[in-house]
């Protein structure tokens, strides 16, 4: 059976967000972001891999060396999602302010 990596399970992983962020600015090759990590390559090439799976990473090849660049249209995809949920979590804390600010007044 060939399971399909969610997009949300690519992105709980720190160190998947972390190379997201790194590569949001910059396209760079595998050795460059593992660089950053004080872990072994390969983890950091399996951590590419499942990036790249779900599309969250687009990867060219120039020459011998593969560059990663992020995929703006699939975290777009991503951040329209979680949209919905950040206006409603910010109605939520503006109305929990309000009330506070109405509780101090009443003092």
């Amino acid at each position: 059976m060939n399971l399909r990596r969610d997009v949300f399970q690519a992105i709980a992983d720190p160190t998947r967000r972390a190379i997201l962020l790194l590569v949001a600015t910059q396209t760079m090759t595998a050795g460059a972001i593992a660089a950053n990590f004080d872990t072994a390559r390969p983890t950091v090439s399996k951590h590419l891999s499942i990036l790249t799976e779900c599309e969250l990473l687009e990867q060219h090849q120039n020459g011998r060396e593969v560059y990663y660049h992020i995929n703006a249209r699939k975290m777009k995809e991503v951040a329209d999602f979680i949209e919905p949920f950040r206006n409603m979590w910010d109605d939520r804390f503006n109305k929990l302010e309000s009330i506070m600010k109405n509780y101090k007044s009443d003092k």
